[in-house]
């Protein structure tokens, strides 16, 4: 079956969406992105994410381009075109497409592209063993909050850690972990203590994260919002990742250390548990 695309406002095979070489996206970076999965036919922490996207768009004066309400429409007919119950819906606006110019006109129309990524999101090695994090200086820019499409220093980071013989890679400034490159980074204490660095402008607000949390505390389980130094990562008990992509995983290396027994910990097994069961809990759409 071929592949739907949605592009400002219609749906289009693959084959026949195009973006114009003018986009602002394409030109400058000058657009915002966001990804929801998909579990079982529902959509995860929808909510989060399109609130996340409406912030992003008004830190850089780009307006919505549909209504919350028809986002959601839209996000559901395309998952059924595609008759996909497991993966990824992304989505992109960009400022909008006029003549190549630092400074864009008043009243750009955005422009407005999403599609589907089948995957199972729950079923993979790294969810069952963890992952490999390689340590990497921070390249990026300063407010990292925005989730912008300007990922070179994220793709050059995790290209850097593939040929380093890592999975992926967390980043680092001022001898503290940022965040993953499309990752949150969480480590657990010695004492159970479940840490995660606090939002600002130095990372972006992760939605599964604001669930994980949310879900941690619920059922009773401590969380500290602070930094995490890099002397502390040999002393962890245990680490993990989360992202709407890779949900809940496990990390069993950072850098040159073995975390823990350097097999997922309990703490993070009953994360996975808690959000799989959260995740799954929802009206499915297909």
């Amino acid at each position: 079956m071929t592949r739907q695309i949605f592009l400002n406002g219609s749906y289009f095979p693959e084959h026949q969406a195009s973006v114009p070489v003018m986009d602002r996206g394409l030109l400058f970076g000058d657009a915002i992105y966001e990804v929801t999965a998909m579990l079982d036919g529902r959509m995860i922490d929808n909510d989060l994410h399109l609130a996340r996207l409406q912030r992003s768009l008004g830190e850089i004066n780009i307006p919505m381009p549909m209504p919350i309400e028809d986002i959601i429409e839209m996000q559901i007919e395309l998952v059924r075109r595609n008759a996909m119950t497991d993966g990824t819906i992304y989505m992109q606006v960009s400022r909008g497409a006029e003549e190549r110019n630092f400074l864009p006109s008043e009243g750009l129309k955005p422009g407005f592209v999403a599609f589907t990524q089948p995957k199972k999101l729950d079923r993979n090695p790294a969810q069952q063993v963890g992952a490999k994090m390689a340590l990497l200086p921070d390249p990026r820019w300063s407010r990292r909050d925005i989730k912008t499409v300007m990922l070179l220093g994220q793709v050059n980071a995790k290209q850097s850690a593939k040929l380093d013989g890592f999975d992926d890679v967390w980043m680092f400034e001022d001898g503290c972990v940022t965040e993953g490159a499309s990752s949150t980074a969480f480590v657990v204490t010695g004492d159970g203590e479940i840490v995660t660095r606090p939002n600002s402008t130095a990372i972006l607000p992760g939605c599964t994260r604001q669930a994980v949390i949310a879900i941690a505390r619920d059922h009773g389980m401590p969380v500290h919002e602070r930094a995490i130094a890099l002397e502390e990562i040999p002393h962890v008990a245990e680490a993990f990742l989360t992202s709407a992509s890779s949900l809940v995983q496990p990390v069993i290396q950072i850098g040159a250390s073995v975390i823990g027994s350097g097999q997922p910990g309990p703490v993070t097994r009953q994360l996975q548990k808690l959000y799989l069961e959260a995740a799954r809990s929802g009206a499915r759409i297909t």
